[in-house]
Protein backbone atom coordinates (compact mmCIF):
# COMPACT_ATOMS: atom_id res chain seq x y z
CA UNK A 1 0.00 0.00 0.00
CA UNK A 2 1.05 3.59 -0.56
CA UNK A 3 2.69 5.53 2.24
CA UNK A 4 2.02 9.09 1.10
CA UNK A 5 0.99 11.09 -1.96
CA UNK A 6 3.14 14.16 -2.64
CA UNK A 7 1.73 16.84 -4.96
CA UNK A 8 4.37 19.03 -6.59
CA UNK A 9 2.87 22.50 -6.99
CA UNK A 10 3.83 25.00 -9.67
CA UNK A 11 4.23 28.73 -9.22
CA UNK A 12 5.02 31.62 -11.48
CA UNK A 13 5.79 35.20 -10.45
CA UNK A 14 5.10 34.31 -6.83
CA UNK A 15 1.61 32.82 -7.31
CA UNK A 16 0.42 29.23 -7.59
CA UNK A 17 -0.79 28.34 -11.08
CA UNK A 18 -4.19 26.83 -11.83
CA UNK A 19 -2.68 23.40 -12.47
CA UNK A 20 -1.50 23.34 -8.85
CA UNK A 21 -5.09 23.34 -7.58
CA UNK A 22 -6.08 20.63 -10.07
CA UNK A 23 -3.11 18.51 -9.01
CA UNK A 24 -3.90 19.09 -5.33
CA UNK A 25 -7.46 17.83 -5.77
CA UNK A 26 -6.29 14.86 -7.85
CA UNK A 27 -3.67 13.99 -5.23
CA UNK A 28 -6.12 14.36 -2.36
CA UNK A 29 -8.70 12.15 -4.10
CA UNK A 30 -6.06 9.52 -4.91
CA UNK A 31 -4.85 9.49 -1.28
CA UNK A 32 -8.42 8.97 -0.07
CA UNK A 33 -8.82 5.95 -2.36
CA UNK A 34 -5.47 4.56 -1.17
CA UNK A 35 -6.24 5.35 2.49
CA UNK A 36 -3.01 7.29 2.93
CA UNK A 37 -1.92 10.87 3.57
CA UNK A 38 -1.44 13.62 0.98
CA UNK A 39 0.72 16.69 1.23
CA UNK A 40 2.26 19.18 -1.17
CA UNK A 41 5.59 20.83 -1.88
CA UNK A 42 6.45 23.96 -3.85
CA UNK A 43 9.84 25.38 -4.82
CA UNK A 44 10.41 29.11 -5.15
CA UNK A 45 11.11 32.28 -3.23
CA UNK A 46 8.22 34.54 -2.19
CA UNK A 47 4.84 32.88 -2.94
CA UNK A 48 1.70 34.71 -1.91
CA UNK A 49 -1.14 32.18 -2.02
CA UNK A 50 0.27 28.87 -0.79
CA UNK A 51 -2.26 28.39 2.02
CA UNK A 52 -5.11 28.37 -0.53
CA UNK A 53 -4.03 24.89 -1.56
CA UNK A 54 -5.87 23.75 1.58
CA UNK A 55 -9.12 24.62 -0.21
CA UNK A 56 -8.52 21.58 -2.43
CA UNK A 57 -7.88 18.82 0.10
CA UNK A 58 -4.24 19.35 1.06
CA UNK A 59 -3.68 20.09 4.76
CA UNK A 60 0.10 20.51 4.72
CA UNK A 61 2.41 22.15 2.20
CA UNK A 62 6.16 22.64 2.44
CA UNK A 63 7.71 25.68 0.77
CA UNK A 64 11.30 24.97 -0.29
CA UNK A 65 12.61 28.51 -0.36
CA UNK A 66 15.64 30.21 -1.86
CA UNK A 67 15.97 33.55 -3.71
CA UNK A 68 17.98 31.80 -6.42
CA UNK A 69 14.94 29.63 -7.19
CA UNK A 70 12.43 32.41 -7.80
CA UNK A 71 12.61 31.40 -11.48
CA UNK A 72 12.68 27.82 -12.68
CA UNK A 73 15.87 25.77 -12.63
CA UNK A 74 15.59 22.21 -13.91
CA UNK A 75 18.59 21.09 -11.86
CA UNK A 76 17.63 23.08 -8.77
CA UNK A 77 13.94 22.19 -8.70
CA UNK A 78 14.45 18.48 -9.39
CA UNK A 79 17.14 18.17 -6.74
CA UNK A 80 15.02 20.01 -4.16
CA UNK A 81 11.90 17.91 -4.88
CA UNK A 82 13.70 14.56 -4.98
CA UNK A 83 15.55 15.29 -1.72
CA UNK A 84 12.31 16.32 -0.05
CA UNK A 85 10.46 13.24 -1.37
CA UNK A 86 13.08 10.99 0.21
CA UNK A 87 12.92 12.91 3.48
CA UNK A 88 9.11 12.85 3.56
CA UNK A 89 8.97 9.13 2.80
CA UNK A 90 6.55 9.51 -0.08
CA UNK A 91 6.18 6.86 -2.77
CA UNK A 92 3.72 8.63 -5.10
CA UNK A 93 4.36 12.02 -6.70
CA UNK A 94 1.99 14.03 -8.88
CA UNK A 95 3.07 16.83 -11.22
CA UNK A 96 1.13 18.88 -13.74
CA UNK A 97 1.90 17.95 -17.34
CA UNK A 98 2.99 21.52 -18.09
CA UNK A 99 6.26 22.71 -19.60
CA UNK A 100 7.73 22.73 -16.08
CA UNK A 101 6.30 19.33 -15.21
CA UNK A 102 7.44 17.71 -18.44
CA UNK A 103 10.98 18.92 -17.74
CA UNK A 104 11.24 18.32 -14.00
CA UNK A 105 9.21 15.11 -13.47
CA UNK A 106 11.54 12.88 -15.56
CA UNK A 107 14.54 14.39 -13.75
CA UNK A 108 12.99 13.56 -10.38
CA UNK A 109 12.10 10.07 -11.63
CA UNK A 110 15.74 9.46 -12.53
CA UNK A 111 16.91 10.63 -9.11
CA UNK A 112 14.36 8.46 -7.29
CA UNK A 113 14.74 5.43 -9.60
CA UNK A 114 11.02 5.73 -10.21
CA UNK A 115 8.66 4.69 -12.96
CA UNK A 116 6.71 7.52 -14.56
CA UNK A 117 3.45 7.90 -16.50
CA UNK A 118 3.14 11.18 -18.40
CA UNK A 119 0.08 13.16 -19.51
CA UNK A 120 -2.48 11.16 -17.53
CA UNK A 121 -6.18 11.92 -17.98
CA UNK A 122 -7.37 9.61 -15.19
CA UNK A 123 -5.95 7.93 -12.09
CA UNK A 124 -7.90 4.91 -10.83
CA UNK A 125 -7.28 2.54 -7.93
CA UNK A 126 -7.83 -1.17 -8.59
CA UNK A 127 -7.06 -3.24 -5.54
CA UNK A 128 -3.66 -2.05 -4.36
CA UNK A 129 -2.65 -0.81 -7.81
CA UNK A 130 -2.89 2.63 -9.40
CA UNK A 131 -4.00 2.47 -13.03
CA UNK A 132 -3.20 5.60 -15.00
CA UNK A 133 -5.00 6.28 -18.27
CA UNK A 134 -3.12 8.29 -20.87
CA UNK A 135 -3.51 9.07 -24.60
CA UNK A 136 -1.29 7.36 -27.18
CA UNK A 137 -0.90 7.54 -30.97
CA UNK A 138 -1.46 11.31 -31.04
CA UNK A 139 -4.62 10.98 -28.97
CA UNK A 140 -6.28 8.33 -31.15
CA UNK A 141 -6.38 5.78 -28.35
CA UNK A 142 -6.14 5.51 -24.56
CA UNK A 143 -3.92 3.05 -22.73
CA UNK A 144 -3.98 1.77 -19.14
CA UNK A 145 -0.59 2.09 -17.44
CA UNK A 146 0.56 0.34 -14.27
CA UNK A 147 3.89 1.32 -12.71
CA UNK A 148 5.69 -1.53 -10.94
CA UNK A 149 8.49 0.45 -9.27
CA UNK A 150 8.39 1.22 -5.56
CA UNK A 151 8.13 4.96 -6.19
CA UNK A 152 5.63 6.12 -8.80
CA UNK A 153 5.36 9.47 -10.59
CA UNK A 154 2.36 10.73 -12.57
CA UNK A 155 1.92 13.94 -14.53
CA UNK A 156 -1.68 15.03 -15.12
CA UNK A 157 -3.04 16.83 -18.16
CA UNK A 158 -4.18 20.40 -17.39
CA UNK A 159 -7.92 21.15 -17.47
CA UNK A 160 -8.86 17.45 -17.24
CA UNK A 161 -8.88 16.91 -13.46
CA UNK A 162 -11.52 19.27 -12.09
CA UNK A 163 -10.39 21.13 -8.98
CA UNK A 164 -14.04 21.56 -8.00
CA UNK A 165 -15.44 24.18 -5.66
CA UNK A 166 -12.91 25.41 -3.07
CA UNK A 167 -13.59 24.74 0.60
CA UNK A 168 -12.82 27.16 3.43
CA UNK A 169 -9.90 25.08 4.71
CA UNK A 170 -6.39 26.48 4.78
CA UNK A 171 -3.21 24.44 4.61
CA UNK A 172 -0.44 24.47 7.17
CA UNK A 173 2.56 26.08 5.47
CA UNK A 174 6.06 25.03 6.50
CA UNK A 175 8.99 27.04 5.14
CA UNK A 176 12.29 25.29 4.64
CA UNK A 177 15.30 27.18 3.35
CA UNK A 178 17.43 25.45 0.73
CA UNK A 179 21.13 26.20 1.04
CA UNK A 180 23.34 26.29 -2.06
CA UNK A 181 20.86 24.91 -4.63
CA UNK A 182 22.16 23.16 -7.74
CA UNK A 183 21.93 25.81 -10.48
CA UNK A 184 23.66 24.18 -13.43
CA UNK A 185 20.73 25.46 -15.50
CA UNK A 186 18.36 28.28 -14.69
CA UNK A 187 15.72 30.52 -16.25
CA UNK A 188 17.19 34.00 -15.88
CA UNK A 189 14.30 36.03 -17.27
CA UNK A 190 10.60 35.34 -17.84
CA UNK A 191 8.77 37.37 -20.47
CA UNK A 192 5.05 37.13 -21.14
CA UNK A 193 2.51 39.10 -23.11
CA UNK A 194 0.65 41.43 -20.78
CA UNK A 195 -3.03 40.69 -20.39
CA UNK A 196 -2.96 37.53 -22.49
CA UNK A 197 -4.23 34.20 -21.22
CA UNK A 198 -2.01 31.12 -21.42
CA UNK A 199 -3.52 28.55 -23.80
CA UNK A 200 -2.42 25.77 -21.45
CA UNK A 201 -4.70 27.09 -18.70
CA UNK A 202 -7.56 28.78 -20.56
CA UNK A 203 -11.09 27.33 -20.44
CA UNK A 204 -11.86 28.79 -23.90
CA UNK A 205 -9.41 28.96 -26.82
CA UNK A 206 -9.81 30.51 -30.27
CA UNK A 207 -7.12 29.21 -32.62
CA UNK A 208 -6.24 30.31 -36.11
CA UNK A 209 -4.53 28.37 -38.87
CA UNK A 210 -3.06 28.85 -42.31
CA UNK A 211 -6.52 29.80 -43.58
CA UNK A 212 -6.06 33.19 -41.90
CA UNK A 213 -3.80 33.98 -44.91
CA UNK A 214 -1.60 36.55 -43.14
CA UNK A 215 -0.54 37.67 -39.67
CA UNK A 216 -2.56 40.88 -39.76
CA UNK A 217 -5.81 38.91 -40.06
CA UNK A 218 -5.29 37.50 -36.57
CA UNK A 219 -6.80 40.75 -35.30
CA UNK A 220 -10.14 39.03 -35.94
CA UNK A 221 -9.10 36.07 -33.80
CA UNK A 222 -7.92 38.40 -31.05
CA UNK A 223 -11.20 40.34 -31.10
CA UNK A 224 -13.29 37.17 -30.99
CA UNK A 225 -11.15 35.79 -28.17
CA UNK A 226 -11.45 39.04 -26.23
CA UNK A 227 -15.25 38.96 -26.47
CA UNK A 228 -15.32 35.35 -25.22
CA UNK A 229 -12.71 35.83 -22.49
CA UNK A 230 -10.59 33.31 -24.36
CA UNK A 231 -6.92 32.70 -25.10
CA UNK A 232 -5.54 32.93 -28.64
CA UNK A 233 -4.02 29.77 -30.09
CA UNK A 234 -2.32 28.93 -33.37
CA UNK A 235 -1.39 25.97 -35.52
CA UNK A 236 2.20 24.98 -36.20
CA UNK A 237 2.08 26.33 -39.76
CA UNK A 238 1.16 29.76 -38.42
CA UNK A 239 3.95 29.74 -35.85
CA UNK A 240 6.50 28.48 -38.39
CA UNK A 241 5.48 31.33 -40.69
CA UNK A 242 6.25 33.80 -37.89
CA UNK A 243 2.67 35.06 -37.63
CA UNK A 244 2.25 34.11 -33.96
CA UNK A 245 4.63 33.29 -31.08
CA UNK A 246 5.47 29.70 -30.18
CA UNK A 247 3.82 30.19 -26.77
CA UNK A 248 0.46 30.09 -28.57
CA UNK A 249 1.14 26.94 -30.58
CA UNK A 250 -1.28 24.09 -29.96
CA UNK A 251 -0.26 20.62 -31.06
CA UNK A 252 2.18 17.78 -30.61
CA UNK A 253 5.20 20.10 -30.76
CA UNK A 254 3.40 22.92 -28.99
CA UNK A 255 1.03 22.81 -26.02
CA UNK A 256 -1.54 20.15 -25.23
CA UNK A 257 -4.80 21.80 -24.19
CA UNK A 258 -8.14 20.58 -22.82
CA UNK A 259 -10.42 23.63 -22.63
CA UNK A 260 -14.19 23.56 -22.24
CA UNK A 261 -14.48 25.16 -25.69
CA UNK A 262 -12.00 25.09 -28.58
CA UNK A 263 -12.78 27.12 -31.70
CA UNK A 264 -10.61 26.22 -34.69
CA UNK A 265 -10.65 28.89 -37.39
CA UNK A 266 -9.05 28.12 -40.75
CA UNK A 267 -7.33 25.02 -39.36
CA UNK A 268 -7.45 21.94 -41.59
CA UNK A 269 -6.81 19.51 -38.75
CA UNK A 270 -3.43 17.87 -39.34
CA UNK A 271 -2.75 14.99 -36.95
CA UNK A 272 -0.04 17.06 -35.22
CA UNK A 273 -2.61 19.70 -34.30
CA UNK A 274 -5.35 17.25 -33.34
CA UNK A 275 -2.97 15.58 -30.89
CA UNK A 276 -2.86 18.79 -28.88
CA UNK A 277 -6.57 19.66 -28.69
CA UNK A 278 -8.80 16.68 -29.42
CA UNK A 279 -9.53 16.14 -25.70
CA UNK A 280 -11.30 19.54 -25.54
CA UNK A 281 -14.83 19.24 -24.14
CA UNK A 282 -16.45 20.97 -27.13
CA UNK A 283 -14.79 21.67 -30.48
CA UNK A 284 -16.15 24.15 -33.02
CA UNK A 285 -14.56 24.17 -36.50
CA UNK A 286 -14.83 26.94 -39.09
CA UNK A 287 -13.41 25.97 -42.48
CA UNK A 288 -14.41 26.42 -46.10
CA UNK A 289 -13.30 22.87 -47.00
CA UNK A 290 -16.11 20.42 -46.05
CA UNK A 291 -13.62 17.54 -46.21
CA UNK A 292 -11.13 19.10 -43.77
CA UNK A 293 -10.04 16.52 -41.13
CA UNK A 294 -10.91 18.98 -38.34
CA UNK A 295 -14.61 18.23 -38.92
CA UNK A 296 -14.03 14.60 -37.93
CA UNK A 297 -13.36 15.63 -34.33
CA UNK A 298 -15.58 18.72 -34.17
CA UNK A 299 -18.80 18.75 -32.17
CA UNK A 300 -20.06 21.66 -34.28
CA UNK A 301 -18.85 22.63 -37.74
CA UNK A 302 -19.40 25.65 -39.95
CA UNK A 303 -18.51 25.18 -43.61
CA UNK A 304 -17.90 28.65 -44.97
CA UNK A 305 -15.53 31.54 -45.55
CA UNK A 306 -14.00 32.44 -42.19
CA UNK A 307 -13.74 36.07 -43.33
CA UNK A 308 -17.54 36.12 -43.41
CA UNK A 309 -18.29 33.78 -40.50
CA UNK A 310 -15.96 35.27 -37.86
CA UNK A 311 -17.08 38.92 -38.37
CA UNK A 312 -20.69 37.72 -38.12
CA UNK A 313 -19.90 35.97 -34.83
CA UNK A 314 -18.19 39.10 -33.53
CA UNK A 315 -21.19 41.25 -34.44
CA UNK A 316 -23.59 38.87 -32.67
CA UNK A 317 -21.45 38.74 -29.55
CA UNK A 318 -21.28 42.54 -29.44
CA UNK A 319 -25.06 42.66 -29.49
Amino acid sequence: MANKVLVVLEQRDGSLKKISFEAAKAGSDLASKLNCDAEAVVVGNEINNINKIGNYGISKVTHLKNPELANYSGSGYSQAVSDFAKEAGTDILIFGNTSLGKDSAPRVAAKLDSGIAMDCVSLEVVGDDIIAIRPVYAGKALVDVKINSGTKIFTIRPNVFNAGEPSSNEAEVIEKTIDSPNLSDKVTEVMKSEGKLDVAEASIIVSGGRGMKEADNFKMIEELADLLGAAVGASRAVVDAGWRPHSEQVGQTGKTVSPNLYIAVGISGAIQHLAGMRSSKYIVAINKDPDAPIFQVADYGITGDLFEVVPALIDELKK
